[in-house]
C-alpha cells in the first residue's frame, strides 16, 4: 500500500511532479531508474516524443530499427524472440495466457498471481485449477510453488492447456523454475512465467537466474520494475517450440495501444545497451553495495530484513536478494507503523506497507547516500522504545498472507472429497463454485457486508500492491473473507476492485 498525497491541492500534477523531483525524499520503490539522470536523462523528451514517421519504424510490425532493438534484448536473456511492451507487463500477461489457452479450457494458476492472471481467465472463458504456494510461518510471506504440486495438479487434469507461475514474488521468493519446465513440458504444454520483478536476474550471483533461461516458455518482464527504464516498459520473452506464437502475438496486437511511446521504447533499449556494455561493472558494485548494507542490518535487535535463510528449502527454492523486506516484529501488524515513519520523520519513501513489514525496492541505480540513509534510519527506529507498539493488534499465523482454500472449519473440503491441504492442488475443492467468465455472465445485487456471508462473489477483491486477488467471482463468500476484510481496512489498508470500498456493501450474483 502506497500512502502519500501532497500538501497543496492547487498545483497541476506536472508543477507536483517538478517539486518533488527536487525534494529529498529517496525512492526505495520502482521505478528502477530511481529517478537518477545518470542512469536515464530524458531532458529533452519533447523534442523526443514522436509517432511511426519514416525511418523510426512500427512496434506492430517491426523490421527496422525496432526490430533489431528486440533481436538486442532477446540476445541479451537468451529468448528465441522478446518483444516490447508499452502498456506493462500486465498486457504481456494477458496477451500470453489468452493466446497459449482456447476458450473454455483449463489453465493451472498459482493462487498468488497478479489480478491480470485472473482478467485473462475471464476474458478467455477459462476454467482454472488453482496451485497454492506454501507459507513461511510466522513471517507470513508467499514461499514457492513446488514441481511436486504442478506435477499432481497437472495429473489430475490432464487437459490443462498450460500453467502461469509468478516469480520472483513481490517478497523476492523464486520458485524451481527449471524443475517446474521440466513437468510441464512432460505433458506437452507451454509454462508462462509472469517474472515482472525479476528484469535484473541472471545478470550477478545472488539474484538469481531468469525463467528464460531455465525452460520457461513465455516469460513477461517489467524492465521498469527493477531496471533503469521508463514506467510500463516491459519485455515479453519467447523460448522453444510450445508456443503459439501467432496467437499470443495477435492478442499482443489487441491490447497493446496503437500509439506506443517512442520514449518508452527507446528507454527499454537504452537500458538493454547498457546491460550490454557496462551490466557487469554496476551489478559488481551493486551487489558490494547492498550487501554491505544487508551485512550492517545483522546487528539489528528489533527490525528483521528477510534473507536465503528466512527460508528453508521446502519454502523458497531461492531468493532475490534485491528485496528488502523489513519487519518490526513477525508477531505484530506493524507495518503501516514502520512505513509512515520511514516516509515522514526519514522522507525514504518505500515500496509498499503489508500488515506486518515494509518493501524496500532496490537496483543497480541506488546510490550509496540512499542505501546510508536507509540504515541510519532503521538504526534509529531500531534503538527506539518498541514498547509503543503495544497499541497495534496482534495476530495469529493462520492471519499470515491470506488466501483462502475453500474449506470448512474441520478442514475437509465442502464437496466432500477429503482433507484439504494448501499443496494439494489436485483437490477438487480448489476449483471455484463458477469460472470467472461464468460468473460474470449473471446478474448481481448489492447486500448488506455481514449478509454477503454464504453468497457468490460478483466481483474482486483484493489490496494494492501486491494486487493478489483473495475473492474472485465465482468464489464463495467465508466469514473469513468478511473478517479478513474488514481487519485490513482497519489496519489502513484500502480494498480494491470492490465496488463499495467502504464496506458498507458487496456486490454477490443474483442466483
Amino acid at each position: 500500500m502506497r500512502e502519500k498525497e501532497s500538501d497543496s491541492r492547487h498545483q497541476s500534477l506536472y508543477e507536483q511532479l517538478k517539486i518533488y523531483g527536487d525534494s529529498d525524499y529517496y525512492p526505495f520503490h520502482m521505478p528502477g531508474h530511481k529517478r537518477n539522470p545518470e542512469f536515464l536523462d530524458f531532458g529533452r523528451a519533447v523534442k523526443m516524443d514522436i509517432t511511426e514517421i519514416d525511418g523510426f519504424d512500427n512496434m506492430h510490425r517491426p523490421e527496422g530499427i525496432i526490430r533489431k532493438a528486440q533481436q538486442r534484448a532477446a540476445m541479451l536473456y537468451g529468448a528465441d524472440e522478446t518483444f516490447f511492451l508499452v502498456n506493462g507487463s500486465s498486457a504481456g500477461i494477458i496477451s500470453a495466457i489468452l493466446g497459449s489457452c482456447r476458450r473454455g479450457e483449463r489453465i493451472l494458476a498459482a493462487r498468488n498471481c497478479h489480478k491480470s492472471v485472473y482478467h485473462a481467465i475471464e476474458m478467455g472463458g477459462l476454467k482454472p485449477v488453482y496451485i497454492y504456494p506454501s507459507v513461511q510461518q510466522p513471517l507470513g510471506v508467499y514461499g514457492s510453488v513446488s514441481a511436486v504440486s504442478v506435477d499432481r495438479a497437472l495429473k489430475a487434469y490432464p487437459d490443462i492447456a498450460a500453467v502461469v507461475i509468478t516469480s520472483p514474488t513481490y517478497e523476492g521468493v523464486i520458485s524451481d523454475i527449471r524443475g517446474i519446465a521440466e513437468v510441464v513440458h512432460r505433458y506437452g504444454i507451454p509454462l508462462i512465467v509472469d517474472e515482472a520483478h525479476g528484469a535484473h536476474l541472471g545478470f550477478a550471483p545472488g539474484f538469481g537466474q531468469t525463467a528464460v533461461r531455465l525452460g520457461a516458455d513465455i516469460v513477461i518482464q517489467s524492465v521498469h520494475k527493477t531496471l533503469p527504464s521508463l514506467t510500463q516498459t516491459a519485455l515479453m520473452h519467447f523460448k522453444g517450440r510450445l508456443v503459439r506464437r501467432a496467437q499470443v502475438m495477435k492478442y499482443y496486437s489487441y491490447i497493446q495501444t496503437t500509439s506506443p511511446s517512442y520514449l518508452m521504447m527507446a528507454s527499454i533499449d537504452h537500458c538493454m545497451n547498457l546491460l550490454e556494455k557496462e551490466g557487469k561493472k554496476l551489478f559488481d558494485k551493486y551487489r558490494q553495495r547492498l550487501t554491505e548494507f544487508l551485512n550492517q542490518c545483522r546487528h539489528l535487535k528489533h527490525l528483521r530484513i528477510l534473507d536465503r535463510q528466512s527460508f528453508d528449502t521446502e519454502q523458497a527454492y531461492d531468493f532475490d536478494m534485491s528485496k528488502i523486506v523489513i519487519y518490526v516484529s513477525p508477531v505484530r501488524a506493524c507495518g503501516k507503523w514502520l512505513y509512515d515513519i520511514l516516509l515522514n520523520k526519514y522522507h525514504l519513501q518505500m515500496e509498499m506497507a503489508s500488515r506486518d513489514y515494509v518493501i524496500a525496492m532496490t537496483s543497480i541505480c541506488d546510490t550509496e547516500e540512499g542505501f546510508r540513509r536507509l540504515y541510519q534510519a532503521l538504526e534509529e527506529i531500531d534503538g527506539m522504545d518498541m514498547s509503543a507498539l503495544s497499541a497495534y493488534p496482534v495476530y495469529t499465523q493462520e492471519d499470515a498472507s491470506w488466501i483462502p482454500v475453500q474449506e470448512d472449519a474441520s478442514g475437509t473440503c465442502e464437496n466432500g472429497s477429503g482433507h484439504c491441504r494448501q499443496n494439494d492442488a489436485a483437490c477438487a475443492c480448489l476449483e471455484p463454485l463458477l469460472t470467472p467468465y461464468e460468473a460474470s455472465l449473471k446478474k448481481t445485487k448489492t447486500v448488506t457486508f455481514k449478509a454477503a456471508a454464504g453468497k457468490i462473489s460478483g466481483e474482486y477483491a483484493y489490496v494494492y500492491p501486491p494486487g493478489i486477488p483473495f475473492l474472485v467471482p465465482g468464489e464463495k463468500i467465508t466469514e473469513k473473507h468478511l473478517e479478513k476484510m474488514k481487519n485490513y481496512t482497519l489496519e489502513g489498508f484500502t480494498i480494491e476492485g470492490v465496488s463499495d470500498d467502504s464496506l458498507n456493501s458487496l456486490n454477490i450474483l443474483d442466483v
